[in-house]
């Protein structure tokens, strides 16, 4: 049970802190923490919308609107408006934080749902490598194409920071009917997201050695 415990909520806890400290410039534990937690009760109104959109597993990807929307709420009405939201990796940062705190509940309830404690750690090695990171890179491109948005002023940014994480969360949901097509799918997003991911910090990497040539 521990260890499955440890399964569950450690693969979420273990991708925000590689997001967290991959951020040069250290964001405020408090808001941090409240994003994450705030995240976590997004898992009570989409369950609510879930249960009322999803009649049938078949209709699963509608998963994709109801959460990924709502993920897209918190970053726009929440953390848009923070002080310390002044950069585009805060927006990858603060996007993926609130997609793994719904996933971090999302994953407890599903793996503490198996009738045996060998089907929730079966459950929970499998969603840390399938549902966890699927979550992490919705947060990531929706987080990339907002910051866009925000700090370039780019609509269409903000079009695609919505559109494009309910698309890959709506396709996933849908493949996982199709044997292993959702992994090659899954495995091409992490693709995506990591590159984007890469594009943000070697551009925070070229403004922080700016900032130490001009104090040399």
């Amino acid at each position: 049970m521990n260890f499955t415990l440890l399964i569950t909520i450690g693969a979420p806890l273990v991708i925000i802190a590689f997001i967290v400290y991959s951020d040069k410039f250290t964001e405020p534990l408090d808001l941090v923490l409240k994003t994450f937690f705030l995240g976590i009760f997004l898992c009570i109104p989409a369950g609510l919308l879930n249960d009322l959109l999803i009649q049938s597993p078949d209709q699963s990807y509608f998963a994709g609107l109801t959460e990924e929307s709502l993920k897209f709420i918190v970053l726009y009405f929440y953390i848009r408006p923070k002080a310390a939201f002044n950069e585009p990796m805060d927006a990858i940062v603060y996007g993926t934080i609130a997609s793994l705190g719904f996933a971090t509940l999302e994953n407890l309830t599903y793996v503490f749902s198996g009738s045996s404690e060998v089907d929730s750690f079966t459950i929970a090695v499998i969603r840390a490598i399938s549902a966890i990171p699927l979550h992490a890179c919705c947060g990531i491109i929706m987080g990339y194409f907002f910051g866009l948005h925000i700090f370039l002023g780019s609509k269409s940014a903000l079009i695609k920071s919505l559109i494009i994480p309910i698309s890959i969360h709506a396709a996933y949901n849908y493949l996982t009917g199709f044997g292993f097509l959702w992994f090659y799918f899954l495995f091409a997003v992490m693709l995506y997201a990591q590159s984007l991911h890469k594009r943000v910090a070697d551009l925070q990497q070229t403004k922080l050695m700016e900032r130490e040539n001009q104090i040399i």
